[in-house]
């Protein structure tokens, strides 16, 4: 599946998987509406007591995480595709410093230099199939998660992060003129206050934003 930016109307929005109500999980998901409905979206990211950590991190990212930033992140940037183009930005990147090279380990093994469009349009085509991917993120009852899980979970939450750092770095004017700011920053506070909750993406990998980061959440220490 390819994804269309273009306009407003061309979003591709992913459904939230469905957790049969009654099971462990249900209550689990019932648990972060209630927390991130409180406002709190420190709180509405921390894990239960006595709860798995793997099942947890996976119904944020099943049903919070992956799917909600996916969404978001697609939707953040379906706003700014007229400025985010081959001739604007021929390389993906997040400032002077940071570029990123697309791979995803099957169809493109090695990996290949492309335009922020290409490299973003990839990215959420790979996300959208390892959230589809039943082997990955199981959405029966009682199916174990795979060894693999958190290296996946870890993996689409990064590159999630690059669209966010393109848009930030080298896009911001569009955003403000839009008046997209405070949902771009309160999208990504949460974002970020769900991933250093369970350490999900190396310090490294947030350099391009780090003193956003500190900024945006000082206040909630």
């Amino acid at each position: 599946m390819s994804f269309l930016f273009g306009s407003r109307s061309s979003k591709t929005f992913k459904p939230k998987k469905n957790i049969p109500e009654g099971s462990h999980q249900y209550e689990l998901l019932k648990h972060a509406e209630a927390t991130l409905g409180s406002g709190n979206l420190r709180m509405a990211v921390m894990l239960p007591e006595g709860e798995d950590l793997n099942e947890w991190v996976a119904v944020n990212n099943i049903c919070f995480a992956a799917v909600d930033f996916f969404n978001q992140i697609n939707m953040l940037y379906g706003t700014i595709t007229d400025f985010c183009t081959e001739e604007s930005c021929p390389v993906m990147s997040a400032g002077p410093k940071y570029e990123y090279h697309w791979a995803d380990g099957t169809n493109i093994k090695k990996p290949i230099k492309c335009s922020a469009p290409k490299y973003i349009d990839y990215l959420m085509t790979w996300v959208q199939d390892q959230l589809d991917d039943e082997t990955l993120f199981p959405s029966k009852i009682g199916v174990p998660f795979p060894k693999n899980f958190m290296s996946v979970a870890k993996t689409i939450l990064k590159r999630l992060f690059r669209v966010y750092a393109h848009i930030y770095h080298q896009h911001f004017d569009p955003v403000i003129q839009l008046q997209e700011e405070a949902h771009l920053n309160t999208s990504f506070k949460h974002f970020i206050f769900f991933v250093q909750e369970f350490n999900l993406i190396d310090r490294r990998e947030l350099a391009p934003l780090q003193e956003l980061i500190e900024k945006l959440t000082s206040k909630d220490r």
